[in-house]
């Protein structure tokens, strides 16, 4: 370490033990827009990572669709690049949906138990490990959960010891309910400045249990004062909504002490939530991944009231916005 050389802020995932970057990476893109012939490209991002002080990689074993119609290129990609480094990074991925289909949808074998064992089988095959950090249900209903043979599922898997945690992903009544079960170890939910139901309805039973969390979508798909089209995975419905929020909030007038660049706010706020283990940010860009590493290290200081000021304007908006 060089002298004067600025650290990644570094936080425990709840009562897991495992030390997380509070600067995670998503790895949707690399699924979704690259293909398994992008080996150099997918390589100098998540080596860019690795080397930049971010160790939390976020996969999904539905993550890119190949050419015959199997899901997977994400966490093959991953397998492909930095499997020889698999000391250095805490590896989590997703399971639950059927991996053999034409896009991504609801399928009659997805969230069955079969179906979590052909997952983790996949991933670890792809991902050239004996195990992950953590699993997670990948988005699943309440209905579902509440038939509980995907989490016996998850639980026999920890069990085995092809993951050392269990995790649920999602939003809403199904994430309440998940966590009300006190079985997972870490929660990955949407929060951002313009998806604030976590902090009212999810973040008093992550205190509470010290469960491990994880936010997904924290820059917002970079909604905020944005005039782009952002890739969103395989739908433009969360860039278009979270836009309309906010103009909405932005409407209620000037904002005090806002930096300049928007991302710089997103995560800014993010972070200013101490609850917050990890913050994934999802990008193919080496360059884009470097500026979000540089601000992080860098220290975001939002002003206080700023930053009381996006809650109160979202506590008096929000009541008809769920979380996305």
């Amino acid at each position: 370490m060089n002298k004067g050389e600025k650290h990644m802020e570094m936080s425990y995932l709840g009562n897991t033990g495992l030390k997380v970057s509070r600067l995670g990476i998503g790895l949707a893109e690399i699924g979704y827009q690259l293909t398994t012939d992008n080996v150099l490209e997918a390589g100098k991002v998540l080596n860019t990572a690795l080397d930049n002080g971010i160790n939390f990689l976020d996969t999904a074993s539905c993550y890119g669709l190949s050419e015959n119609g199997v899901y997977g290129i994400s966490e093959e990609l991953i397998g492909k690049t930095v499997s020889n480094r698999r000391n250095e990074y805490i590896l989590a991925t997703k399971c639950g949906h059927y991996p053999y289909r034409k896009k991504l949808e609801q399928h009659p074998e997805s969230w069955l138990a079969s179906t979590v064992e052909l997952n983790i089988n996949q991933s670890l095959n792809r991902l050239k490990t004996d195990y992950v950090d953590l699993l997670q249900i990948h988005s699943c209903s309440l209905e579902v959960l509440k038939k509980g043979e995907i989490i016996e599922a998850l639980v026999k898997i920890k069990e085995s010891g092809k993951t050392r945690f269990i995790g649920y992903a999602g939003d809403n009544e199904a994430a309440i309910y998940a966590m009300s079960l006190g079985i997972f170890d870490t929660l990955q939910t949407s929060y951002n400045l313009v998806d604030q139901k976590a902090r009212l309805n999810l973040f008093p039973l992550v205190e509470k249990q010290n469960t491990g969390l994880i936010i997904k979508r924290p820059i917002a798909n970079a909604a905020w004062r944005s005039t782009k089209k952002i890739f969103v995975g395989f739908s433009d419905y969360y860039d278009d909504s979270y836009k309309e929020r906010a103009n909405e909030i932005i409407s209620l007038g000037p904002l005090t002490n806002e930096p300049e660049n928007s991302i710089e706010l997103a995560l800014g706020y993010i972070l200013s939530e101490k609850l917050v283990n990890s913050a994934i940010v999802g990008t193919k860009n080496d360059k884009h991944l470097l500026a979000n590493i540089n601000l992080v290290k860098n220290g975001i200081n939002l002003d206080k009231n700023l930053i009381n000021e996006i809650k109160s304007r979202f506590d008096k908006l929000g009541d008809k916005w769920a979380q996305m």
